[in-house]
């Protein structure tokens, strides 16, 4: 009998790219079904399933609590991927100053409870920086994300996040000029890697917002900061994707996913068949 999968999801995805179903075929070929079920639906029965593996939940951030609410009742009933403890520890973006304090290079980060004027002045002095970026710790897709040039009204962003924990970040010029690169691992190890470059006049990388996307090879250092960064992940994890930008000549980490990020099976032929491998590994370990 052919083992089910859910593949965690929303509904009005028509505007984004979503390249799971490219895992479809390679788990068939492990008789394993798949069917994508948005996380919002309260009529599934989820011990139906041999296991639910989140995936383009990408609105999550709007009800953060109901989102965590059904994961617990997910994790009750079968076996959720990633496990509920490194999505609970990996939804609030205040964990770069964990990885940090683990020896992770990040970029310069504070955080703070609520965004005011005050302390976008100070980020300037503090950052030694004419440019910074605000944002939510809880969000996706750059939502509410705002780039500050010194002198700009801060007026906006301030009242978006007034009551809202955030980071404030110095922009990193790299981005624009280079991109940002992505390192993907599948059960602890890395699969493939890629550069993300913005449009021009813009700031972030997603393709919904015009970014191009290329697939690269991690040349050593980047090798390097990565397998440091996944050390220092929570343990057990089927997937992980960490974000680094360059900076002073090495690679900081932007951010690390391991709740929904887009894994971008579309740029790395052998990256299903490789995601296939990894989650069937998970199903026969579930299984004994």
């Amino acid at each position: 009998m052919a083992r089910r999968v859910a593949y965690l999801s929303t509904t009005g995805l028509e505007e984004f790219f979503v390249y799971d179903e490219l895992t479809y075929e390679p788990l068939r070929a492990h008789d394993v079904e798949v069917e994508a079920i948005p996380w919002r639906r309260r009529d599934v029965d989820w011990s139906v399933y041999d296991a639910v593996v989140v995936r383009s939940t990408w609105d999550y951030q709007q009800d953060v609590d109901a989102f965590l609410d059904v994961l617990q009742t997910i994790d009750a009933r079968t076996v959720l991927l990633n496990p509920l403890a490194g999505q609970r520890w990996n939804v609030d973006k205040g964990y770069m100053i964990e990885l940090e304090e683990c020896g992770v290079p990040i970029v310069q980060t504070r955080v703070v409870d609520g965004l005011t004027a005050a302390e976008v002045e100070d980020a300037y002095a503090r950052f030694e920086a004419d440019e910074i970026v605000v944002k939510p710790t809880v969000s996706a897709n750059a939502d509410d994300t705002f780039r500050l040039p010194r002198g700009v009204d801060p007026s906006e962003a301030v009242a978006v996040l007034a009551a809202r924990r955030s980071l404030i970040q110095p922009f990193v010029r790299s981005v624009v000029d280079e991109g940002e690169f992505s390192v993907f691992a599948f059960d602890g190890k890395v699969s493939h890697a890629i550069l993300k470059t913005p449009a021009a006049g813009d700031f972030r990388v997603q393709e919904e917002h015009g970014g191009s996307l290329a697939s690269i090879v991690p040349d050593d250092a980047l090798r390097e900061v990565s397998d440091r960064a996944f050390a220092a992940l929570p343990d057990d994890l089927l997937y992980a994707r960490v974000d680094f930008v360059r900076v002073d000549g090495g690679f900081a980490l932007m951010e690390a996913e391991l709740i929904e990020p887009s894994l971008y099976f579309n740029l790395d032929p052998a990256s299903p068949a490789r995601f296939a491998e990894a989650l069937v590994r998970r199903l026969d370990r579930s299984s004994r």
